[in-house]
């Protein structure tokens, strides 16, 4: 008759060991290190439905998409520092992808009024 005491204290240690051990996991680092971020060397102005987007180093290549991945534009070896379009009405999002002279891709994803 003594087999039911010890089920019932088996099971207890068996509960408190898997409870412990799952306490004891490592969270991680408690914060994340200072990634270093490099300024974009481009900016996008918006006026209503009119996109403009200057570099301060020649654009090789521009194209922008909707959300439904319509496209709106795609530009080829322009080779000029500043690019102007407009997107269609009904459009709120638009993405855009900037390929400069030195080959570097940028992308973003920009909101419309």
């Amino acid at each position: 008759m003594m087999y039911p005491v010890i089920r019932k204290a088996a099971a207890v240690a068996l509960l408190t060991c898997i409870v412990s051990f799952s306490m004891a996991q490592d969270p991680g680092p408690r914060s994340k290190p200072q990634e270093k971020t490099e300024s974009k060397p481009f900016r996008i102005l918006t006026n209503g439905r009119r996109i403009t987007i200057q570099s301060n180093q020649d654009m090789n290549r521009v194209m922008a998409w909707t959300t439904t991945g319509h496209r709106v534009v795609e530009q080829t070896s322009f080779d000029s520092p500043s690019f102007s379009f407009s997107i269609p009405d009904g459009e709120k999002f638009l993405f855009l992808m900037i390929q400069l002279k030195n080959g570097k891709y940028y992308t973003e994803k920009i909101g419309v009024r």
